[in-house]
């Protein structure tokens, strides 16, 4: 019978250091992992052409619209605007808080919504949302998930003063069957 004739391998032996050389190589390539992070994924096929992504419509700018508000000699100040999408045609539109700039008092607010007019056309007004003459200042203003939301300052009578508004009411607005319709989140309230 013939014995074999193969020498004990030292390397297959396990002691303590092998299992804390793999424990540290294990750690190593688990760290550099977190640092090295592969490119982001795109859902173009193979081979297709990749399609340009549609170029962002700005928002009309109220800075080119004549507001349907009279300020005799004064000018119209547009005090507080805001975009976005709000008859889902996915073209953004501006609401513009607009006022005379009558240098002192407290002028009422118009609010109007603006749209683009097309491929080199101006904005327009297509709507307004609170009037004028309604004697309103608008307060905590917004455009978000295609409503228009603000705070309407007003007043109980052509008896209060200018200075002193005494009503105040949350308004939303929002496009349904071809208009804004306007609902009044909270009732009114005296300030």
């Amino acid at each position: 019978m013939q014995q074999s004739v193969v020498p004990e391998l030292a390397h297959t032996h396990t002691r303590p250091i092998h299992w804390l050389a793999t424990a540290t190589a294990l750690a190593g390539v688990v760290a550099l992992s977190s640092v090295v992070q592969p490119g982001s994924a795109t859902a173009a096929q193979p081979g297709a052409a990749a399609k340009a992504a549609p170029a962002a419509i700005a928002p009309p700018d109220p800075a080119a619209v004549t507001f349907p508000i009279d300020c005799g000699p004064a000018e119209a100040v547009v005090r507080k605007k805001a975009s976005g999408d709000l008859d889902g045609d996915g073209s953004p539109e501006t609401v513009a808080v607009v006022h005379c700039d009558a240098g002192s008092g407290t002028p009422p607010d118009g609010v109007y919504v603006l749209t683009g007019g097309g491929a080199g056309k101006a904005p327009r007004v297509v709507a307004t949302l609170v009037a004028p003459k309604d004697r309103l200042t608008v307060t905590d203003f917004a455009v978000r998930d295609g409503a228009v939301t603000a705070t309407l300052l007003g007043y109980s009578s052509a008896d209060v003063p200018s200075c002193c508004p005494d009503v105040k009411e949350g308004a939303k607005w929002q496009w349904r069957n071809g208009a804004f319709i306007r609902s009044t989140p909270s009732g009114a309230q005296s300030v």
